[in-house]
């Protein structure tokens, strides 16, 4: 293993390699420094303002591509790093004691309220996982669902509540069993007193029977900035920061993957490619042996699905612009490694899992579940009833949109029996027993969520004989 330690940035804790994994945690100074330890996603209708929240909470864009900043929606999961701070001097009033920046900030700094003289100290650092609200990219909020540990559910003051996709992601995080929701009034800024109100006791009878009942209401403006402070004593004070495993063999699941090289790169300039996702589990460190699953999937002489998994070498972490000797679970996490950049290039890799060589679960073609379906479609409303229409059960031969993790393919529906249904997927994926899926079917132009499943047992089909490394032209 390399003595790689970080280095650049000295007005964050150090990091070596040699840390060990069972003395670290998620408040250890050496990783909160540099690191998000928890995923918080923005859900919700499409311009109801998530990415400008991520934005007021961080200074940074989530909004990051030409098609996107010309349509003004997030078409691809955004992500953002925050620090939240908290003054010392318990005299100092509150929410102003509480403080964001962006990721890079120094653990402690003065606190800038006249007569105060306190310091400003990091208490949490948070991974925002913002996703698109249009109706058409629901694969893609389900993907982000798949590593979020709370969830900001962001509604407009200035329309009706609920909206089609405020439906439909409140159903996803139900699915997902996630508890700590937080949902905020936004746009307040541009609706009158009695609006606000009427909309409040809206949303309330909204949340009700989800797993959102009870969650606080903030009303909000995040182009103002009004009450982002509230935000980040909620996010520090009543969302706990989950279990962690650091010890056991680590494992990523990956919900982007780049190519970093810039058209016209010389060869000798070139850099492997990068894959970006969120650890589950277990402790990755710079030159660490990699295995990337399922890798390249291709077919036999018979027709009959295979795979090569890609077996590398991580050479550089990063949270953000910090970098890192080692990553631990929690946060969104940048891995360079030496594979070939063209098959990183444009998410290629979403939806695989990387980790340990030897250490992933089996790759299946099939898959046996136990499913449960949603009584009404969410997200779309019929003429003379806002509720949706009924779900039909599940037909032998019809094709659904099945997630498992960030995964999502197409899967054909081959039998079913009572509860349980057998899908053929139409690409192989990375899983285990027990794991959960979401459901989706095509109504109109779109797949909506219908329901969900957990795996039972399945088909799997095994690497080709020999396993070779994908090299990159030359290593950064």
């Amino acid at each position: 293993m390399t003595a790689y330690e970080t280095v650049g940035q000295p007005h964050l804790a150090k990091q070596t390699t040699n840390m060990n994994p069972s003395q670290l945690s998620p408040l250890t100074p050496e990783v909160i420094s540099r690191q998000a330890t928890i995923n918080i996603g923005t859900i919700g209708h499409v311009a109801h303002g998530k990415s400008t929240i991520v934005k007021s909470l961080s200074g940074v864009s989530t909004v990051r591509f030409k098609k996107e900043k010309e349509q003004n929606i997030t078409m691809k999961l955004g992500y953002a790093n925050v620090k939240i701070f908290e003054c010392d001097n318990e005299k100092c009033p509150r929410p102003e004691r509480f403080r964001s920046t962006g990721s890079s900030k120094k653990d402690v700094f003065p606190c800038d309220r006249t007569g105060c003289g306190g310091q400003f100290r990091l208490v949490r650092h948070v991974s925002f996982v913002d996703c698109p609200g249009h109706d058409a990219l629901m694969a893609t909020m389900l993907s982000g669902a798949a590593v979020m540990d709370a969830a900001l559910l962001i509604i407009a003051a200035n329309e009706m509540c609920p909206q089609p996709q405020t439906s439909e992601h409140l159903a996803a995080i139900d699915i997902m069993k996630l508890n700590s929701i937080l949902i905020l009034q936004n746009k307040i800024d541009l609706v009158k007193k009695v609006q606000a109100e009427e909309q409040y006791q809206q949303i309330i009878d909204f949340v009700k029977g989800t797993n959102a009942e009870g969650a606080p209401i903030i009303p909000i403006s995040a182009q103002l900035k009004h009450n982002i402070d509230v935000i980040c004593e909620y996010i520090t004070r009543k969302i706990p920061i989950p279990i962690r495993d650091f010890t056991s063999k680590p494992r990523l699941i990956i919900i982007r993957s780049f190519d970093v090289n810039k058209p016209g790169a010389e060869v000798h300039n070139l850099k492997g490619g990068v894959a970006g996702g969120s650890i589950l589990k277990g402790v990755f460190k710079v030159g660490q042996k990699i295995e990337v699953r399922p890798g390249i999937v291709s077919k036999d002489n018979e027709g009959r699905l295979q795979y090569r998994p890609l077996l590398s070498k991580i050479v550089s972490l990063y949270s953000e612009q910090n970098d890192l000797a080692f990553a631990v679970p929690g946060g969104l996490i940048g891995v360079g490694t030496q594979i070939d950049p063209t098959l990183c290039r444009s998410d290629r890799l979403v939806g695989q899992v990387l980790g340990e060589v030897g250490t992933l679960p089996d790759i299946y073609s099939q898959i046996q579940i136990t499913y449960f379906l949603l009584q009404r479609l969410v997200g779309v409303r019929t003429e003379g009833d806002r509720r949706g229409a009924r779900v039909a059960r599940l037909t032998k031969h019809e094709i659904l949109m099945v997630n498992i993790g960030s995964f999502c393919t197409g899967g054909r529906v081959v039998d079913v029996q009572g509860e349980l249904a057998k899908i053929q997927l139409t690409n192989p994926v990375c899983t285990e027993v027990s794991e959960k899926i979401a459901l989706s079917r095509r109504v109109g132009q779109s797949f909506r969520l219908i329901g969900w499943g957990e795996i039972r047992r399945g088909t799997i089909i095994r690497p080709q004989a020999e396993i070779h490394a994908i090299p990159t032209v030359a290593v950064n």
